[in-house]
């Protein structure tokens, strides 16, 4: 994602986000690279396109369910709208510093 681009309600769901696990891998959806765009549309409605480290990801449904509830637990009359895209596929390139620091890459 390029932040100079979002808001900072924007910025500040990206860090909500963070509470957000992947399963399998143990650390934070945002800083593994999954979460490819987030907008807020100013009418308490989030738009998330994200991706999964793999197109057959087990728990994938488990992710969307965490990422909704999160955000309703600090915003709760807000929808939240997820669309789970492949391309371009998720590669360890997209891991932040922090979760390269974490993961040991």
């Amino acid at each position: 994602m390029n932040k100079s681009e979002i808001t900072q309600f924007e910025l500040e769901m990206l860090e909500l986000l963070k509470n957000v696990m992947d399963p399998e891998i143990e650390i934070n959806i945002v800083d593994l690279g999954l979460i490819y765009e987030l907008y807020y549309d100013g009418n308490k409605k989030i738009n998330i396109v994200m991706t999964f480290s793999t197109p057959a990801c087990p728990l994938g449904e488990t992710i969307k369910t965490n990422i909704t509830e999160t955000i309703k637990q600090k915003h709760t009359d807000f929808t939240v709208a997820i669309d789970v895209v492949f391309h371009p596929a998720w590669n360890t390139s997209m891991v932040s510093e922090e979760g390269k620091r974490v993961l040991g890459l």
